[in-house]
């Protein structure tokens, strides 16, 4: 919880340092440019990038940070902007347009900033959307209920260690979508494969490993931000020694790959298979601890062991 807090601090000390700076910076600029009007516009900048990147409570924020910096400014120096303004009857028209201009700027900020919040609303609906319609997908594409189970379980393992890694948002919901599609490409595998109670044989294992271009094939007519899974799930069974169904190693195979390959890895440990029980969760836990360096990047399986002793390895047993 400690480390959460510090963490938030942080994000509002980066936030607060940038509108700040931004004031000073138009405060100097009062030491170049003559006439109130044109000096009164530099400080409409704060305000604006606040609502076009922290929201309406950053902008207002901004906007008033702004009126008092300038009514301070004018308390300390009548002249710095432009006539000054002074306080003798002459000056008052001077006023008025500073108060015009703090009024226009705080609605500015109040209305830009609700734009702003409109828009990630919006966004967020449509991700829900868009994640809502990828698991309808994955009901109609499991070949079994394993498979099916086991992709939505992947998708929730891999999201948690990227949250770990404090991945970008964006990158986060690709791990999810790359996660919940990284088996689709069994559907066209033979049943009695995906059935079968004993180990693979060599053909076997072959045809169960087509399934990684299968699948990328299968998707590849799709656009948008589906398009960017596509290498995810061509990588995710890639080996960090370069080992894997592809030569790429290290860095090479992407981050988010290498997040689902820890997260694929773990499930399967974890489940039962036609041919042998699963494992304890600590036990598939070592596993993969010891594969660190070799089948998986040693930054995911530290975020990994991260999550699994916060317990968020765990997925409800009504999800199961």
């Amino acid at each position: 919880m400690t480390n959460k807090w510090i963490r938030r601090l942080a994000d509002v000390n980066k936030e607060l340092l940038l509108i700040l700076s931004i004031i000073v910076a138009a405060g100097l600029v009062n030491f170049f440019i003559s006439g109130q009007r044109l000096v009164l516009s530099f400080y409409n900048l704060p305000t604006l990038l606040a609502a076009y990147y922290f929201g309406r409570r950053r902008a207002v924020e901004a906007a008033v940070a702004s009126i008092l910096f300038v009514v301070w400014m004018d308390i300390m120096n009548p002249t710095v902007l432009g006539n000054g303004l002074g306080l003798g009857a002459q000056h008052l028209m001077a006023w008025s347009d500073l108060a015009v201009w703090a009024g226009f700027l705080l609605i500015s900020a109040y209305a830009t900033g609700s734009l702003y919040e409109v828009g990630v609303r919006r966004l967020r609906e449509l991700q829900d959307a868009y994640f809502g319609v990828l698991q309808i997908l994955t009901q109609f594409i499991g070949n079994d209920k394993f498979t099916q189970n086991h992709s939505y379980r992947v998708s929730v393992y891999a999201t948690r260690i990227a949250e770990e890694m404090r991945l970008p948002e964006s990158r986060t919901e690709d791990v999810r979508a790359a996660a919940l599609l990284h088996d689709i490409g069994k559907l066209e595998t033979s049943r009695d494969i995906l059935y079968k109670a004993a180990r693979l044989s060599d053909d076997e294992i072959k045809e169960m490993k087509t399934h990684v271009e299968k699948g990328v094939g299968m998707l590849s007519p799709v656009g948008g931000s589906l398009r960017r899974v596509l290498p995810i799930i061509l990588a995710h069974h890639d080996k960090f020694d370069g080992s894997g169904y592809h030569p790429t190693r290290g860095n090479e195979i992407p981050i988010e790959a290498r997040i689902i390959s820890v997260a694929d890895v773990f499930d399967s440990l974890v489940s039962d298979r036609p041919y042998r029980k699963g494992l304890s969760p600590f036990e598939a836990r070592d596993i993969i601890v010891k594969g660190s360096g070799t089948d998986f990047d040693p930054s995911v399986v530290k975020s990994f062991e991260s999550a699994f002793r916060k317990q968020k390895m765990e997925v409800p047993e009504v999800l199961v």
